[in-house]
């Protein structure tokens, strides 16, 4: 079970892929980048295969391979880690399902809610025979991380727990061994609707970019989780929260406080949210994006509050501020999250009923 010379592939050309596939080469892995682009990587990366990393993690890291050619990219790996951002999985997925192999194992990071579930559902959409031979499973990101200017990257915080699961629970233990030897810190979810709603960025990002909109607008300058709220609006927050933890009880679970959340990820004072949010280290120096059109609201809206949207109304529950956020999103983008998003159609679930889709994810 050990990683140590695994060829694994690398999808992605972000933040979380090149922080990730820097753990991958520091424990052993021989990794394959593949990237839609190939010149929008850096130099280092694309010519000489390396990238200098510093911060929670230091050194200069290597890629057996960098490319465009995914069908190379994946060949013969044991593994393929999806380090794309959560919007991009179904494109992915459909360009993936022609090189798959039996007994791979396909991990989504960052996924949101049912993130796995999309991919797998596509899979078996493109490439049936196959798809039934190879597991997909999911994690959040587990770097806090950014490029720099001058080549490098900054892994500004290194997650020390999370949840980790497969479409349907029962298929876990095939790889949760494996995974666990990989990235210690995991732990097993009990569904898939407990691993995609413990998430903090689902539950931060897209309220905080819309109750300082026009500060993000404006591009004006603020520190993102640490003031982005007061503890008068806080509330706003709070109110979510309540609204996740009655999703995952509808599905048979039950979500640690958020503010267990932070804890546990980086540690911070939990004696409130608010506190919790000001107290990560790392969260420290996060400023705020500087545009509307960013990923932090239509990421999150679109692969997170969007099927918490309709697995809510599959329960029968009422989810009204998640529902205001979501029409925020929409207005402000442009976009209609809840017809182009993660709809249970796209998860393959349209059709199933109450109970029939807690029996699919147990």
């Amino acid at each position: 079970m050990s990683p140590k010379n695994k060829t694994v592939a690398v999808l992605g050309g972000g933040n979380c892929a090149h922080s990730l596939s820097c753990y991958l080469d520091s424990i052993g892995c021989s990794v394959r980048l593949w990237v839609r682009n190939v010149d929008h990587l850096f130099k280092c990366v694309r010519y000489n295969h390396h990238i200098r990393a510093f911060g929670k993690f230091e050194g200069d890291f290597h890629f057996y391979s960098v490319g465009s050619n995914l069908a190379e990219a994946v060949k013969g790996c044991s593994m393929i880690f999806v380090g794309t951002v959560a919007t991009a999985y179904r494109d992915v997925a459909m360009r993936l399902a022609e090189f798959i192999e039996p007994g791979q194992i396909i991990v989504v990071f960052s996924s949101k809610l049912a993130g796995s579930v999309e991919f797998e559902a596509v899979l078996r959409e493109y490439n049936p025979e196959i798809a039934e031979q190879v597991i997909v499973c999911e994690t959040d990101a587990l770097f806090a991380s950014r490029l720099q200017k001058d080549e490098s990257i900054w892994v500004r915080g290194i997650k020390k727990w999370n949840l980790v699961c497969t479409p349907s629970r029962r298929n876990l233990d095939k790889v949760l061994s494996l995974m666990q030897t990989i990235f210690p810190v995991l732990l097993p979810a009990d569904n898939i609707i407990q691993r995609g709603l413990s998430d903090f960025g689902a539950l931060a990002h897209p309220l905080t970019m819309i109750a300082n909109m026009n500060r993000v607008d404006r591009a004006d300058p603020f520190l993102f989780y640490c003031e982005g709220f007061t503890d008068r609006t806080i509330v706003l927050m709070e109110a979510l929260e309540k609204e996740f933890q009655s999703v995952a009880e509808a599905y048979d679970t039950k979500l640690l406080p958020a503010k267990e959340w932070l804890k546990n990820y980086y540690g911070c004072d939990d004696s409130s949210l608010l506190k919790a949010m000001c107290t990560v280290p790392n969260y420290q120096t996060s400023q705020a994006p500087d545009r509307l059109n960013h990923r932090y609201l239509k990421e999150d809206v679109s692969c997170t509050l969007v099927p918490m949207h309709y697995l809510a109304k599959l329960a029968g529950l009422e989810t009204p501020v998640a529902d205001s956020i979501i029409t925020f999103a929409q207005v402000l983008s442009g976009e209609n999250f809840l017809t182009q998003g993660r709809t249970l159609e796209r998860l393959g679930w349209a059709d199933l009923t109450y109970e029939e889709l807690k029996e699919r994810i147990a």
